[in-house]
């Protein structure tokens, strides 16, 4: 058995996630947060318009944010599981072409560093000493990306979904539900506007895009998801 061989056979450690594996769980709760805050105010708009029972908009806001959160957090593990199926499959591929087709899976690494600014020589010695030592893990870092023993956690999304847009929903519930009600419609307002202001704002800041304009951005989806669901609650 080559010395290829025998190196991608062995088991990966498992170190602590990496930086891709903590923004997905990350991202996962932002999303489920901002999802929880809109679709709990949006019930919370249409029912108190139509009835002033408070035991009414209570149990509606509190069923829809349950329903939120649950619903986040399967959409999230089948998302990311389908994700951590493909990533495994990926990697058996590679660790049978390592074993058919040496040469080709060599050439792609060289490839790699070549593409990059390094001379043909330099980088076909830099494949060869990789491929020496750690061949599966060199592969499937420079063809997908993958490292090696870290696959995405549908889990740690689903729960972090789950969590973050049951938080999320909590704030127009609780703003609708206990605040005088001359005050109920401006305070659930102002509490969605803020909430959805600071989920624009981590999710830029997650994703290294424009803070100010993911703030307005959302705050306006927030405000027009209001107005919507006041709509539809003068309708019924």
């Amino acid at each position: 058995m080559s010395s290829a061989e025998i190196s991608t056979n062995k088991k990966p450690k498992k170190n602590e996630q990496t930086m891709d594996e903590k923004l997905n769980t990350l991202r996962a709760g932002v999303l489920g947060s901002n999802d929880g805050i809109l679709t709990v105010v949006g019930v919370l708009f249409s029912v108190a318009v139509a009835t002033t029972n408070h035991f009414t908009i209570f149990i509606a806001g509190l069923s829809d944010l349950l329903a939120c959160a649950f619903s986040m957090a399967a959409g999230e593990y089948a998302s990311v599981s389908t994700q951590k199926d493909t990533e495994k499959s990926v990697v058996e591929k590679e660790r049978q072409l390592i074993k058919t087709d040496f040469a080709s899976e060599l050439r792609a690494v060289s490839d790699f560093y070549r593409f990059r600014g390094v001379t043909k020589e330099t980088s076909d010695k830099i494949a060869q000493d990789l491929m020496s030592k750690k061949p599966l893990e060199t592969v499937v870092s420079v063809k997908y990306d993958i490292k090696l023993g870290h696959y995405m956690n549908p889990w740690n999304a689903a729960f972090s979904s789950l969590f973050s847009a049951a938080s999320g929903g909590v704030f127009p519930l609780v703003a609708m539900t206990l605040t005088p009600d001359a005050f109920k419609w401006p305070a659930t307002i102002l509490a969605v506007c803020l909430s959805v202001a600071v989920t624009g704002f981590l999710s830029a800041k997650l994703g290294k895009g424009n803070v100010k304009v993911a703030m307005i951005r959302n705050i306006i989806v927030g405000i027009i998801t209001m107005i919507i669901h006041y709509s539809i609650g003068l309708m019924l």
